[in-house]
């Protein structure tokens, strides 16, 4: 799969919207991650207001590009009927990577703000959106259509490679 190879964090984008219906692929593509026990734990915000960017922007000093992106997806998880509670990082970390491809594929760039566990972040991005107490973000993904392409260089390291055979 190309957008694996391909995928890069984008920081700056186009002073353009982006569209609907592209995001709600990314959305799409989110929700067909694998979960424990299908318990898909989830919440999604979709962030185009302004101020609330700015907001989520001062979570972290690399938080920034939220403050510069057309729309952010905050990605959050329910804390209560989860049946297996002790996964929900691991859920929403593959979620997360599924929205990263389909940018790629899509011809959107992004990146993804490190929120959970991190106390302070998290509590920052809630107290931003306003999230109810049964909501607990896990991570930010500011994303539009780059400003310009950013080459990938091949990380593969054959030396982190051991076989057991």
């Amino acid at each position: 799969m190309k957008e694996i190879f391909a995928r890069a964090s984008i920081r700056s984008y186009q002073d353009r919207p982006v569209e609907k219906e592209k995001i709600e692929q990314l959305l799409r593509a989110a929700m067909a991650a694998p979960t424990a026990v299908d318990q898909r734990p989830w919440e999604f915000y979709v962030v185009e207001n302004k101020e609330v960017l700015e907001k989520i922007a001062g979570a972290s000093q690399y938080a920034w590009p939220a403050g510069n992106a057309p729309v952010a997806i905050v990605i959050c998880y329910r804390t209560e009927g989860n049946r297996a509670p002790e996964m929900l990082d691991i859920d929403c970390a593959i979620c997360t990577e599924n929205i990263w491809l389909e940018l790629t594929h899509l011809g959107l760039g992004g990146l993804m703000l490190g929120i959970a566990p991190l106390e302070e972040r998290m509590k920052i991005v809630a107290e931003a959106m306003n999230l109810p107490d049964n909501l607990r973000p896990f991570t930010v993904i500011p994303f539009g259509y780059p400003k310009k392409e950013k080459e990938r260089p091949d990380r593969y390291e054959p030396e982190r490679v051991h076989w057991l055979s």
